[in-house]
């Protein structure tokens, strides 16, 4: 029988988001974040492809970002509500790391597995950033989803595409859960 970790296991058992839009400072410093990035970075990476990148973004880069995704959201014509919905994360943002999946040519390794592997990588970060005691929320919304966007704000090219954008900063008292997904609903079993 493999040995239990029953700490970890009780912290996945009852980890959870918190709202982005309610962070407070203090945000990890540096040394705080690249010791929650390289406990996310332990992540399932087939071939050691390396199939993603990380974009940190700190409070004085949310200014630049908010006006792009604006300036992005009247180039389309886009609405009130969807223009305050794009510039919104941005304007009330304090630390992000912005996960960008850029997979890499392989006859080995399909794109689905390093795409898989980037999305493993988000939620590293959000649990790390979690288990060092920070709030973290994994959002994108739509301006994450536009190319020319990503490409002015991150400086997306070729095939890269945001996979995440992890808020992390102090997070509010705690709100109560959201629920939960019923088992019995969402898992089946292959009968023999």
């Amino acid at each position: 029988m493999p040995a239990r970790n029953p700490a970890a296991f009780e912290f996945l058992k009852t980890r959870r988001s918190r709202s982005a839009k309610v962070f407070t400072t203090p945000v990890p410093d540096r040394a705080g974040l690249m010791e929650i990035l390289a406990a996310a970075l332990r992540v399932p990476d087939h071939g050691k492809l390396e199939p993603w990148r990380l974009v940190v973004v700190e409070r004085a880069g949310f200014a630049r970002l908010a006006d792009l995704a604006e300036a992005r959201a009247r180039a389309l014509g886009a609405d009130g509500e969807k223009t305050a919905k794009g510039r919104g994360q941005y304007d009330l943002g304090q630390l992000a790391v912005v996960v960008i999946s850029s997979p890499k040519a392989s006859d080995k390794v399909p794109v689905r597995e390093q795409v898989l592997s980037t999305g493993a990588l988000c939620l590293g970060v959000v649990n790390a950033a979690t288990a060092a005691g920070w709030g973290a929320c994994w959002l994108s919304g739509w301006p994450s989803h536009d190319a020319v966007f990503c490409a002015q704000a991150f400086g997306c090219a070729g095939a890269e595409t945001v996979a995440g954008i992890i808020h992390i900063g102090t997070p509010a008292p705690d709100a109560p859960d959201r629920p939960r997904p019923d088992l019995g609903r969402v898992v089946s079993w292959l009968p023999a």
